[in-house]
């Protein structure tokens, strides 16, 4: 991946930050009069206007508005794949409801998930599958889904359940040697991926462990809404949908093709096409259900799959909760996440394009004196990324590429200046409601940013366990000088 930084005449510190500091406000307040409803596009204009703000500084700098559309252009280029995948999922999750694999996942997962063990099983299921396919995404978009549904119907806040699900897909990302992070966090800073993993562990498996005794704790002590009546439960899901464990060939061929190192969008492609075939098989009722028929043919099956794949269907049951639990969005519910996708690469490409992003960096990087200062400046440096460039991939780059040599000239290995990209620049990114991974794991798993963050453990402990691995100088490996006058690790 080839992303450059712009370094136009260097703006001040104020006039960087400026527009982040307006846009954050303007968030804030958005969020506190629309609440929930405010990814409904009020915050993607919310980022139009902070990039309009950018632009006036830009301009009084006088940077062309033909760099900042380039720019622009560029960001929105490199979320091409993120957004086909997006609409991908859509369809995805509404085959998979039709088709019942989603369903008979709940039927399944009522029976052997108790609501004591579920958060954390449910951190180690996704956990195990994130490092299998490399992909938070991807977990978020399979087991994650059913994860949901089965914490919905058990009655658990779906915050939690989100938060538990996020915290296991990244740390199977951050550990898997197939996911794109795990490889651009070394890549960037001059190490190789698997002594970056090996190093990684240091700070990510006391992560995990106090992520996991988190959710054990909770588990015990959090009491589900209401009386859930499995029993009930289980005969509603038989009335509405045959189940079967044959369902699960399409999920297992899914993460069988990511394994494989097939292309995401290809595999979920698949999944969307199998699921579809597995609809007509097992579930020719509820196809007749959507195209408001009592006989199947050939027109009304066609419109019973396309519904589901391109829009709003619901499954109803005698149960208000599976029936909230049976609705899928299709492609269209994926769109408004689309457009917060699209807005946030404005403000991001108009920041990069005016310099501000460089500019606070550099501060930043100003700021290390000591090595805890150093760690300290990347950690802040790759949140800042991750809010004002709204891109994991941008929060590893650009603090990889400014902060590379201040870690040679302080003696330490570049496994140090990779480790601390992933555990902030990466972990974060779902952190952050604008930005595409906060944006899409939202719109995935149909629980906003703000209600899973308090949750996302594993994400929120990361940054804060490289600070204090830096702080008491726990195994910071050292370069060693050779006698050819080189250095070696």
């Amino acid at each position: 991946m080839s992303i450059k930084i712009i370094k136009n005449k260097e703006l001040s510190i104020w006039e960087a930050l400026l527009p982040v500091v307006i846009l954050v406000t303007m968030l804030a307040i958005n969020v506190y009069v629309y609440g929930d409803d405010a990814l409904g596009g009020s915050n993607q204009f919310v980022l139009l206007l902070g990039g309009a703000v950018a632009a006036i500084v830009g301009f009084c700098n006088k940077v062309p508005f033909a760099r900042m559309l380039e720019e622009i252009n560029e960001n929105i280029k490199s979320t091409t794949g993120a957004i086909l995948i997006l609409l991908m999922v859509g369809a995805l999750a509404g085959t998979w409801l039709v088709s019942g694999i989603i369903p008979s996942m709940i039927y399944y997962g009522l029976q052997i998930l108790s609501p004591s063990i579920f958060l954390p099983a449910t951190l180690i299921i996704c956990s195990i599958i994130s490092i299998a396919t490399g992909s938070s995404w991807t977990t978020s978009a399979t087991v994650g889904i059913a994860l949901i549904g089965v914490g919905g119907a058990l009655g658990f806040d779906l915050g939690m359940v989100a938060g538990a699900v996020i915290s296991g897909a990244y740390f199977g990302d951050k550990l898997s040697p197939m996911s794109d992070t795990t490889n651009l966090a070394p890549a960037m800073a001059g190490t190789d991926l698997f002594t970056h993993i090996r190093y990684m562990t240091i700070t990510t498996i006391p992560t995990y462990i106090i992520t996991l005794l988190l959710f054990i704790i909770m588990g015990l002590m959090v009491e589900t809404n209401g009386n859930v009546d499995i029993g009930t439960l289980l005969i509603d899901i038989e009335q509405s949908f045959t189940v079967s464990a044959w369902l699960f060939v399409v999920p297992v061929i899914v993460i069988g093709l990511i394994i494989k190192k097939t292309e995401p969008l290809i595999a979920l492609f698949v999944g969307t096409i199998l699921a579809a075939v597995f609809a007509l098989i097992f579930q020719p009722q509820v196809l007749n259900q959507i195209a408001g028929v009592d006989r199947m043919t050939a027109e009304s099956a066609y419109r019973g799959i396309l519904d589901a794949i391109t829009t709003d269907v619901v499954i109803p049951t005698e149960n208000k909760t599976l029936t909230d639990l049976f609705t899928s969005g299709g492609m269209q519910k994926m769109l408004g996440t689309i457009w917060l996708i699209l807005c946030a690469m404005v403000f991001g490409g108009i920041m990069d394009a005016i310099g501000a992003l460089s500019r606070i960096s550099s501060s930043l990087l100003k700021m290390a004196h000591s090595t805890f200062g150093l760690f300290a400046s990347t950690v802040g440096s790759c949140l800042a990324l991750n809010i004002t460039a709204s891109d994991q991939y941008l929060a590893i780059v650009v603090p990889g590429k400014m902060f590379a040599k201040a870690y040679h000239k302080k003696g330490l290995a570049p496994e140090n200046l990779s480790r601390t990209l992933e555990d902030s620049g990466t972990v974060t990114s779902v952190l952050i409601p604008w930005n595409t991974c906060g944006a899409y794991h939202a719109g995935t798993l149909g629980v906003s940013t703000l209600d899973y963050l308090p949750y996302a453990f594993f994400n929120i402990i990361s940054p804060i366990v490289t600070l204090i691995v830096a702080a008491f100088n726990i195994k910071i490996r050292q370069l060693i000088s050779t006698p050819n006058g080189g250095v070696d690790i």
